[in-house]
């Protein structure tokens, strides 16, 4: 146990000591909620307001909300993967500079050293979130606060779980990487496609049905679904308390992709944490296990 806190310990040293990547790190959600903010606040304003039942009037203060709970859910769904494959590219820069086989030649376990790097990045994934986290809460604060005390602690348990998705699926990805090429072209492909395909930039509703059934089987979906329905439920419940149908209040819900379904069936909040959590636990055995066979297949 000792050897394990001294690797975890000495990688988040390097991560915080790389300040190129540390701050691109953070940066990089903070940029991405400015850009979204300014370019995407209008037109999830308007199409808010347009699909509104004729006659039925809702205050700009809950538009507004239901604008910022959009932006932060995206944000964050976002965020918990991509920032992850960024801090546990320390494990595939040991390969590349030769100090993997040096910790390889210690009498370390491949177990122990392969949980280090994990722990590492996800102690440095979660910091960089958590101050996403608050920057998202801050820009809802000036918008309009409908959040209760028991969804921002839902919305930190969401961050919480999908860092452990991200840093699990980047650290089984990262295993078979081992140049700095490598590290460039996963990482371009990551930030620009998961957020598409997790429904964070558009709703999985606007995809088309064959489309929407592949992605229903892909864990990051219910990561962005867990973050809609825990940062917009106190606005939904304000809507229908100044008269919005709750038909129509419904019907948001599932353009919003907060309601998903999985082989037909309504998929619930219990159940997609379930998802997400058998991920986890899935992704991480196969990574010791990569990791496992490869000293051995050394050692032979």
């Amino acid at each position: 146990m000792m050897t394990f806190w001294i690797l975890t310990r000495r990688n988040v040293k390097l991560f915080f000591k790389d300040k190129g990547l540390f701050f691109t790190s953070l940066i990089t959600p903070l940029i991405l909620l400015v850009l979204y903010a300014t370019f995407l606040s209008n037109v999830y304003r308007d199409s808010f307001a347009s699909g509104m039942p004729e006659g039925v009037i809702v205050p700009e203060s809950i538009l507004d909300g239901c604008v910022g709970g959009m932006l932060i859910s995206s944000l964050l769904s976002v965020s918990c993967v991509t920032v992850a494959f960024c801090s546990n590219m320390l494990m595939v820069q040991d390969k590349v500079n030769g100090s993997r086989g040096d910790l390889t030649v210690a009498p370390v376990k491949s177990s122990t050293l392969s949980l280090a790097y994990y722990a590492a990045s996800l102690f440095s994934t979660l910091l960089i979130c958590f101050v996403a986290l608050a920057a998202g809460l801050c820009y809802i604060a000036s918008l309009g606060w409908y959040l209760s005390l028991a969804d921002v602690f839902l919305l930190v348990a969401d961050v919480l779980l999908l860092v452990l998705f991200g840093t699990a699926l980047s650290s089984v990805v990262n295993f078979f990487l081992s140049s700095q090429g490598q590290i460039s072209a996963v990482g371009s492909i990551v930030s620009s496609c998961y957020g598409f395909i997790c429904g964070a930039y558009m709703p999985i509703s606007s995809f088309p049905v064959g489309l929407q059934k592949v992605v229903s089987f892909l864990p990051g979906t219910y990561g962005t679904s867990l973050f809609r329905n825990h940062a917009l439920r106190g606005v939904f419940a304000e809507m229908e308390s100044v008269g919005v149908p709750k038909e129509a209040v419904n019907e948001l819900r599932g353009v919003l992709d907060c309601d998903l379904t999985l082989l037909g069936r309504d998929v619930t909040l219990p159940a997609m944490f379930l998802i997400l959590g058998v991920t986890v636990a899935l992704l991480l055995g196969v990574y010791i296990l990569l990791n496992t066979w490869k000293n051995k297949e050394k050692a032979v």
